[in-house]
């Protein structure tokens, strides 16, 4: 991966995402939704085909339901041609309580199924893709599949502590062929050491990508770059609209990329808008169970909700 600080112009290519599939069952304080549809590929999905075509890579098992197969189906834009089901296995399930103040969960459990076996490969026909967001996984994982899109102009990966802890070399390396992070404020501070977003986000950039964005929750994001830092604050909700959190830094990653991609840029302006999309798709994410809240959200919703908070940010 060659990293570059110029602005790029015209088409940047297809966007492909790789991650999980998986049936949720989500607890909060005031309710409860049974194997849904979830996992960081499908709500990524789910948000980057309101912008633009998404190519999606994933497993399930034989036991996933048709009618999360459905959802994604209906959705405008997903290509799910990758989306391998293997025969026998088991299908990745989450299930998750959120506690009062809806910031805070503790998983209950996690069944890994065929997320346990051999990662699924990228089509030949999705090797063209130009545009990598690598969903949280094992490092090494990230990277075999990196190495399946060689013609991708700019790769994007997400984490989590798990791997900073188990799979520090691995991701130390990973980090060194891709072009961006997106990772939140506490996993920054975990790998880097450092407690504040921007200079841990610089640090971040010593391993090699172009750029790092670091989620600090309610009090939004910020990006770091090598061509400078841009802050956009979260999406000002009510907390009657806070439903279910579930899959909402997934959801601004699609955004956040999705932009890209229907604008064929990748420099620096462009991922400060970015930004904004992204967390104009994660505040419809919360706002109901699965992908359901950003699935049903029209364009003249997302035009309304990108100038609200547009007005907001002053962006």
């Amino acid at each position: 991966m060659t990293h570059s600080n110029a602005p790029s112009a015209g088409s940047v290519g297809p966007l492909l995402v790789t991650g999980t599939i998986g049936i949720d069952t989500v607890e909060t304080p005031s309710a409860r939704a049974d194997r849904v549809l979830g996992g960081s590929a499908a709500y990524f999905a789910a948000a980057a085909s309101r912008l633009a075509p998404v190519r999606l890579v994933g497993v399930v098992g034989d036991d996933w339901p048709a009618q999360h197969r459905a959802l994604l189906e209906g959705l405008h834009g997903v290509d799910l041609r990758g989306l391998e089901t293997r025969a026998g296995g088991k299908t990745f399930a989450w299930g998750g309580k959120y506690l009062l103040n809806m910031n805070e969960r503790e998983t209950l459990f996690t069944e890994l199924g065929v997320v346990a076996d051999a990662p699924p490969q990228v089509p030949a026909a999705f090797a063209d893709s130009g545009l990598l967001f690598l969903g949280n996984t094992h490092p090494a994982v990230q990277a075999g599949l990196l190495a399946q899109v060689p013609r991708a102009k700019l790769a994007v990966a997400d984490t989590m502590d798990l791997w900073i802890n188990v799979a520090h070399d691995e991701l130390v390396h990973l980090l060194s062929k891709v072009d961006g992070i997106v990772l939140n404020d506490s996993e920054a501070a975990h790998l880097t050491g450092v407690r504040n977003a921007v200079s841990a986000g610089r640090r971040i950039l010593g391993y090699g990508p172009t750029f790092a964005v670091v989620k600090k929750g309610e009090h939004g994001a910020v990006l770091v770059h090598r061509d400078g830092v841009a802050v956009v604050p979260a999406f000002p909700a009510e907390e009657s609209m806070v439903v279910d959190p579930t899959g909402a830094g997934d959801t601004f990653a699609g955004g956040f990329m999705a932009h890209l991609a229907r604008t064929g840029r990748t420099d620096f302006e462009a991922l400060q808008q970015a930004l904004s999309w992204g967390t104009v798709m994660a505040s419809f994410t919360i706002s109901a169970f699965s992908l359901e809240g950003v699935a049903r959200a029209t364009e003249a919703d997302l035009a309304r909700r990108y100038a609200e908070f547009a007005r907001h940010a002053r962006v």
